[in-house]
């Protein structure tokens, strides 16, 4: 069931409100940038994500072919989201939810992705890592 969360960075800096449906299933990657930064995920359309507080501070980060903007506080450095303007949709930090019950984080199922590989169809061999 979608629900609007509340969500910040550590320092509350950056404040937002995203309409999210955690039970439709959130991700992890084992790529490069998730992998370092223990990234867990849930997309979402564009639409979905409000700044509410802080936008004009967020830091900006691209790799590789730069299609996604990996968003975080520059004072605390945490990543609250990732969007793509070309393709419409947002990755919302999950562990930045101020909101989201213990319950409903345990109840989110997890898809995994072989991002390492450039294999999002599949899950990696080991994903107990992630």
């Amino acid at each position: 069931m979608q629900k609007t969360y509340h969500g910040s960075c550590h320092c509350g800096t950056v404040k937002f409100e995203a309409d999210l449906d955690l039970a439709s299933g959130t991700m992890r990657c084992n790529c490069s940038i998730c992998g370092k930064g223990r990234s867990w995920l849930i997309g979402a359309p564009q639409t979905a994500l409000r700044v509410t507080a802080g936008e004009e501070t967020l830091a900006d980060y691209q790799f590789n072919t730069q299609n996604i903007h990996h968003r975080f506080c520059p004072k605390c450095g945490i990543k609250v989201f990732g969007h793509s303007p070309t393709k419409g949709f947002v990755a919302v930090n999950v562990s930045c939810l101020d909101d989201a019950t213990v319950e409903e984080l345990a109840a989110a199922p997890v898809k995994y992705f072989d991002g390492k590989n450039d294999n999002f169809k599949q899950a990696p061999a080991e994903t107990r890592y992630l």
